[in-house]
């Protein structure tokens, strides 16, 4: 059993790692979509209070209170597979939860890409940062996630991915690092 963590700020490309990992036919676990449903269970748009939510559930169930729901979701998974991904850890409260429960199985992965080149990646594919996250811009989307603890998440990161070159370069790191997990 082996449980990848994906840590990175917005639009440094976890998203893409995490299509690496479906491609290879692993399975991934996506935090934000415990945060979707609980936005769309408060009758609020998913699209718009996305980050007010995540704040919310914070505040409301403590700093670990996404993975902790994340949780069974990754147990479900491992049910089927010997490995599992999970993207979008915000927080080393977070990590401190998985590795709690996934010890020496857990490894965590940082995605690095520079603020100018995420905020180019996201110009380019047809949107402003403040469209990606209910008005917020790039800048203020990277102070909220580093309000809820993403300093902690990166530097506790057992490996980092950088994403400064091609799609198809990134796409082979992740490819390998995946490969060379899975073989553990």
């Amino acid at each position: 059993m082996q449980v990848i963590g994906i840590v990175g700020l917005p639009g440094s490309g976890k998203s893409e790692a995490a299509a690496v990992a479906r491609e290879m036919d692993i399975p991934v676990v996506t935090m934000g979509d415990v945060v979707r449903a609980e936005t769309a269970d408060r009758g609020l748009d998913p699209a718009s209070d996305h980050g007010r939510v995540a704040q919310a559930m914070r505040e409301e169930n403590g700093l670990a209170a996404i993975a902790d729901r994340s949780l069974p979701i990754i147990e479900s998974a491992l049910e089927d597979s010997e490995v599992v991904l999970v993207d979008g850890i915000r927080s080393g409260h977070e990590v401190a939860v998985f590795e709690a429960a996934f010890g020496d199985e857990f490894t965590l992965i940082e995605v690095f890409a520079p603020f100018d080149l995420r905020a180019e990646r996201i110009a380019d594919r047809g949107r402003d940062a403040a469209e990606d996250d209910g008005g917020e811009s790039l800048a203020e989307r990277d102070e909220r996630e580093r309000g809820f603890g993403m300093d902690d998440a990166i530097e506790a990161a057992d490996v980092t991915i950088e994403n400064t070159d091609s799609l198809e370069v990134f796409r082979d790191r992740v490819r390998t690092l995946l490969e060379e997990e899975r073989d553990r």
